[in-house]
């Protein structure tokens, strides 16, 4: 069986998401069933990548030590459930610094399809946010939405969601997939 790619953002899909930013490793809590998805796509040997908006770097509410101490959090949590992240690409730009990186824009998925050397047309890409699923349809990836984090304000507002599944979480996302997948 060939590894197979899936895009995850991280606040509000994998952790409980902030208005306040998630500042610290304290402040990084799992969404219940998110680190237990990410297990079982790992065993159905999907290769798991994060694509996320760090905008709390530039607006000076964190620095990169403590982003990278956030993800070791991640990634340690993750290893008890026998799961791993294989790669975290994030945008530490501001939402004025007008960068490609930042979604909507594409750049961390065309940094993605470079660097993993591949084409992410129909790579299944997660999100809560409008700006996750059209940074992922810019690359031809399969938007999904979830109601954790943003989502559920996303889901009413209605716009740009036209053949976008939804799903309650990450966790039930990730059965029907795997179901799918058969």
């Amino acid at each position: 069986m060939t590894s197979k790619l899936i895009i995850l953002d991280r606040d509000g899909v994998i952790n409980e998401d902030s208005d306040e930013y998630i500042k610290s490793p304290d402040e990084w809590i799992p969404i219940p069933g998110s680190l237990e998805a990410i297990a079982r796509l790992n065993r159905a040997e999907y290769r798991v990548l994060v694509a996320s908006n760090q905008s709390g770097l530039a607006r000076g509410y964190f620095d990169y030590d403590t982003l990278s101490q956030i993800h070791e959090k991640m990634h340690r949590m993750l290893a008890v459930f026998g799961g791993r992240v294989d790669a975290v690409y994030f945008c530490p730009h501001g939402p004025d610094d007008h960068c490609q990186c930042r979604k909507p824009k594409p750049g961390l998925f065309e940094d993605i399809a470079r660097r993993t050397k591949s084409d992410l047309t129909g790579v299944p890409a997660v999100g809560d946010s409008l700006r996750d699923l059209d940074a992922a349809r810019a690359l031809k990836c399969a938007p999904v939405l979830v109601r954790t984090g943003k989502g559920k304000a996303t889901e009413a507002k209605g716009k740009g969601l036209d053949d976008v599944p939804v799903y309650d979480d990450l966790a039930s996302y990730v059965a029907d997939l795997l179901a799918r997948d058969g």
